[in-house]
């Protein structure tokens, strides 16, 4: 026992003993430096002399220079979310600089060999050939849905199919730019598109003419338009214009407020004057021109600015132009009237039209033109099929205009059916809205959305436009704001047409402050210096939500447009379309909106407007949105609205807005 205590005993003085007489660790770095010093040192004296030592001075050991420590960072108090307005804020401090030694050394260009360009170069082409194949393949599914969807019939009459006429000349008329424009050549005409970003699709197209009197419009015109504070043309009547009066058929796309109504006016009404010049219309003669729009309020505006351009001209010493307007809801015998003396321009929609024409009321043997107003939504809600009624009532060839503010691919590829060689004038993309409106986005419950209404409206002065996708929500709307003493009026199609037309009549007039209606009022209508349209619920399809916010910022004053939406109401794929419709605008997204994904693989975080649109379709054929409604949310593989659309045209509800459908 004794023994193994002793051994113990002197295990550990011999390791207490070693541990003392152990050098400090010195670093590799400083051993060298030191072994460099003696080999300097050692070089200027006598080789083969050792300095010696006695064995009782002790070996003073080298002074050795403290190694200097690695600086800890320290750690940053965490910032409290809530900013403290009281302190001036901090600096940041600026990042240190790595050393030289530290930081990657690139290898210049010049200095690679053949093989890492040629590696280089295999790997960049593996990469396109893959971009251009994935892009390739979603554009076949793509094309494959698009031909599903399209319109298989012709835009033409089934007598013009039967007969095989078919068309290959566009009507020509003696109308030419002024001398000026044409001796400046197409560097001139390419210029001014160019700077007014008027985009321009099929060949001879004339030059735009940026004043009206060079159109060659007589002046009493111009001084009627000036009465109603239109001094220059706008980019899509520049263009529109001088295409339309070489007798060219043509699409017109641009957004709303932009002045399409009056850059087909002016041609119908330059035309229909011609022709009353060179062989004046007699009793039950007429129309020479036609006019189909979608709604009845849209008809009854158009026949109003066509009437005003035809007093001027009897105003100014021309032929008396009559104007006859035919819609539902009011009497046969107002419209009978006015063709009985012979009518020149006819304005009407598709269902009195097509009774009209069935009762011999009307003829279309002297009709030489033809103009679709919302084209878009015409086709779209099924009037497709009327159209091909009262064009087999057609007996000649005749001008054809489309005007729209949305024209996606399916329906300008079911419009050109019926064209012949037609120019596209394009100003803008087609579906994009308005840089004169402000979107404000306001994430509403839809139990709170009634009170907010009242909120919304004193942003704003009147006269304020509210939109509702239902008629319960109208009528909701429209006798809440009345208990609250709001001067207000409500439109929607089950209402009489009286009752429709007292109520924008007050509207227009100053009387009411406020007009509460579905989409009804989003077509086309024109009311005066709207300040702020509100959109009680989000709609179905950004098409028509560009419609709603489009009767404000019209012309050259600006609007604002407020949207209330919510998760439960909202699809997430219409969200996708407002964002992307913000951003097209250089405008602030709101954080609900930020948080969508996009249900697509190639979202990325930090995207833009690109995460809106597939990337290999975008990078290698530069088209972007959807091909069927123009959404720049989605594409035709996720489109919401293929199927709204065919079981809307299952259910036959093709006049909704004329004849009142379920709940519209």
């Amino acid at each position: 026992m004794t023994l193994k205590r002793y051994r113990r005993e002197e295990l550990e003085k011999s390791s207490s003993s070693s541990e003392d007489d152990e050098p400090l660790y010195v670093p590799l770095k400083e051993r060298r430096r030191e072994m460099y010093q003696k080999l300097h040192a050692g070089s200027g004296a006598h080789s083969g002399q050792k300095r010696k030592t006695s064995k009782d001075e002790p070996k003073k050991p080298e002074p050795l220079q403290k190694v200097p420590e690695p600086k800890k960072e320290e750690k940053k108090p965490v910032e409290s979310r809530v900013p403290d307005w009281n302190t001036p804020p901090r600096a940041e401090p600026k990042p240190a600089t790595p050393p030289r030694e530290a930081r990657p050394i690139k290898t210049p260009i010049s200095q690679r060999s053949l093989f890492d360009e040629h590696t280089a170069a295999r790997l960049e082409d593996s990469k396109n050939e893959m971009l251009n194949n994935s892009a390739k393949k979603q554009m076949a599914e793509e094309k494959k849905i698009l031909d599903g969807v399209r319109q298989e019939r012709a835009l033409v009459s089934d007598q013009q199919l039967a007969a095989g006429t078919i068309y290959d000349k566009p009507l020509q008329k003696n109308w030419q730019p002024p001398s000026w424009i044409t001796d400046l050549g197409d560097k001139y005409a390419r210029d001014v598109r160019k700077r007014l970003g008027i985009l321009v699709d099929g060949k001879g197209c004339p030059a735009p003419c940026k004043r009206f009197r060079d159109m060659k419009i007589p002046a009493c015109l111009i001084s009627a338009l000036k009465r109603k504070g239109i001094n220059i043309p706008t980019p899509i009547q520049m263009q529109g214009i001088p295409a339309a009066f070489t007798g060219r058929d043509m699409i017109g796309i641009s957004f709303t407020g932009s002045g399409k109504t009056l850059s087909f006016s002016i041609p119908l009404i330059m035309a229909a004057l011609e022709q009353e010049i060179e062989m004046p219309f007699v009793r039950d003669e007429g129309p020479f021109s036609l006019v189909i729009c979608p709604s009845r309020e849209l008809a009854k505006q158009t026949g109003h600015e066509l009437e005003y351009l035809a007093d001027h001209l009897d105003a100014g010493g021309f032929s008396k132009l009559r104007v006859a307007v035919a819609i539902g809801g009011t009497a046969v015998k107002e419209t009978m009237d006015v063709v009985k003396k012979g009518v020149h321009v006819l304005v009407g929609t598709p269902g009195r039209l097509m009774d009209m024409l069935q009762k011999g009321m009307i003829h279309l043997e002297t009709c030489k033109q033809l103009v679709l107003d919302e084209a878009d939504r015409m086709v779209d809600m099924g009037f497709e099929e009327d159209v091909r009624f009262i064009l087999s009532y057609f007996k000649s060839q005749r001008q054809t205009l489309l005007y729209s503010a949305t024209m996606p691919m399916k329906i300008k590829d079911f419009a050109k059916s019926a064209l012949v060689d037609p120019l596209t004038v394009n100003v803008g993309r087609a579906g994009a809205a308005s840089l004169n409106i402000r979107q404000d986005i306001e994430y509403v419950l839809d139990e709170a959305k009634v009170v907010t209404v009242l909120q919304m409206l004193q942003k704003t002065s009147p006269p304020v436009l509210i939109f509702a996708e239902r008629k319960r929500a109208v009528d909701k709307v429209h006798e809440y704001l009345l208990l609250k003493g709001v001067e207000c009026a409500a439109i929607h199609g089950g209402k009489d047409q009286e009752d429709r037309m007292e109520a924008c009549r007050q509207f227009r007039g100053g009387e009411k402050d406020v007009l509460v209606a579905t989409d009804i009022a989003s077509k086309g209508l024109d009311f005066p210096e709207i300040e702020h349209v509100i959109n009680y619920d989000m709609p179905e399809d950004i098409e028509n939500y560009i419609h709603r916010i489009g009767r404000t910022g019209r012309g050259n004053h600006q609007g604002v447009a407020t949207t209330f939406v919510n998760s439960k109401s909202c699809e997430n794929s219409i969200l996708l379309d407002l964002r992307g419709l913000i951003l097209e605008a250089n405008q602030t997204v709101p954080v609900f909106l930020q948080d969508i994904v996009p249900d697509a693989p190639e979202h990325q975080e930090g995207d833009t407007v690109d995460h809106f649109i597939s990337r290999p379709i975008k990078r290698v054929f530069h088209i972007q949105g959807c091909t069927y409604c123009g959404g720049l949310g989605h594409r035709i593989t996720e489109c919401p609205k293929i199927e709204s659309v065919q079981r809307l045209k299952t259910n036959a509800k093709k006049d909704y807005i004329a004849q009142g459908a379920q709940d519209y």
